[in-house]
């Protein structure tokens, strides 16, 4: 199997899987895009692991850091493992499951201990097209996040924000797009962009998130090889925004954000098992209220293409 299309095909568990999503108003939804390796360039399946993480334990209001006594939460810890299934039946038609595991860290100054749990996450279906060009480099997605995460689960030592649960309890419209080019005829050089729209729609407990955009755009290298090995360096920058969250049982005020993050990352492929991981920076930040920011995140992937 050529370099190529092991790297593009394996890709698309994460830029067609984009991620997780875990009902978190400070940021989770930025692991729904990114990486060039997330396109597909033939009719095929994968299989991918997924794994994300963040630790937000810094108050921040506006675009700075603020006192940690002006927020109760404390630390919204994450870490996710999601399990998928990807197969595009042809060159313009392809369908795609994740299913998410999450476990997660919440402190409170309301809590007399640290609040621990683990559960399922909520379920994408999404629908892929590719048939606008011959090699699949321009696409759009389509789908659904189910409600399938709790979103009331409660601890002997505290009570859990709605926002800080596991699941969302939304049922959420999903719209995206991407596109991949090569800079020049020829070149080893390889820019690609990807956005997704989350649109919730049906909600349940007196909590609604607020809509969400997420985009990536980035450049790829692959020109380096190891044995059978090949080695793309990938540098990308990601923007996020969601709007406020409503309902009773929200907190509008301290919810909603913008910004901007600088993700650097490495893509190992060999024979039909591609590796992916990145580490990303924050580097504009602008929240609503008092919110906990992560001051790094990161993504590991594994695919295996069949």
């Amino acid at each position: 199997m050529k370099s190529r299309n092991l790297q593009i095909g394996s890709l698309l568990a994460g830029i067609l899987t984009p991620g997780v999503a875990f009902g978190c108003a400070c940021g989770c939804g930025v692991f729904e895009v990114g990486t060039s390796a997330m396109l597909p360039s033939e009719a095929r399946g994968t299989a991918f692991l997924n794994y994300y993480y963040q630790n937000q334990n810094h108050n921040w209001s506006g675009s700075s850091s603020a006192p940690s006594d002006d927020n109760d939460d404390k630390k919204i810890e994450t870490q996710a493992v999601s399990l998928g299934l990807q197969y595009m039946f042809d060159r313009s038609w392809g369908a795609q499951l994740e299913v998410p595991v999450v476990n997660r860290t919440f402190d409170s100054a309301v809590n007399a201990a640290s609040l621990n749990w683990t559960g399922l996450g909520d379920i994408r279906l999404k629908g892929i097209y590719t048939g606008f060009a011959a090699d699949m480099s321009a696409g759009v997605t389509f789908g659904l996040k189910l409600p399938t995460g709790s979103y009331n689960h409660t601890e002997a030592e505290g009570s859990i924000d709605r926002d800080t649960q596991i699941g969302s309890g939304s049922t959420d419209l999903l719209l995206g797009g991407f596109y991949r080019h090569a800079l020049a005829t020829g070149s080893l050089w390889q820019w690609f962009a990807q956005t997704e729209l989350d649109l919730p729609f049906l909600y349940q407990g007196a909590y609604r998130p607020g809509h969400e955009v997420d985009a990536a755009a980035g450049l790829a290298y692959r020109g380096w090889s190891c044995g059978q090995a090949t080695i793309a360096p990938i540098l990308q920058v990601i923007g996020s925004a969601r709007e406020h969250d409503s309902g009773a049982a929200a907190a509008p005020g301290d919810s909603g954000y913008q910004r901007i993050l600088l993700a650097l990352g490495i893509e190992v492929h060999l024979q039909y098992v591609k590796l992916y991981a990145d580490v990303e920076l924050p580097v504009y930040q602008h929240v609503n209220g008092n919110q906990l920011i992560a001051p790094v995140l990161c993504k590991v992937s594994l695919s295996y293409m069949f």
